[in-house]
């Protein structure tokens, strides 16, 4: 099973997620929630990079990928940016939890 967990702030945004795992529903490799979930953190991690122009802490190998930011900012539309952007990998592995069943992906909030 893939988790995805996100750690949101007290302003309810997305500091950090955490996507480990397969989804197990083909051969790995094959796998189109896995490549589904991993396209959706890659490209937040890379929008982050050249719209945002903040480089991320992040890591991605197989089986995992991370992304952790710092909201210690002053652009207001930065801050905007990166809000966004993470919160839309929140929204894209919620769409494939709701999608496919949490037998095959599970997202977790944590504070």
């Amino acid at each position: 099973m893939l988790t995805a967990r996100f750690k949101l702030d007290r302003e309810d945004r997305v500091v950090s997620f955490h996507l480990d795992g397969h989804a197990g529903t083909a051969v790995k490799g094959e796998n189109i929630i896995c490549a589904a979930a991993s396209a959706i953190a890659q490209t937040a991690i890379g929008s982050l990079q050249d719209i945002a122009r903040i480089e991320p802490d992040y890591q991605a190998e197989d089986g995992l990928i991370c992304c952790q930011v710092s909201y210690d900012r002053e652009d207001r539309d930065q801050l905007i940016q990166i809000a966004s952007l993470m919160a839309s990998v929140r929204i894209g592995c919620m769409q494939l939890e709701e999608s496919y069943g949490s037998h095959y992906i599970t997202c977790l909030d944590e504070y």
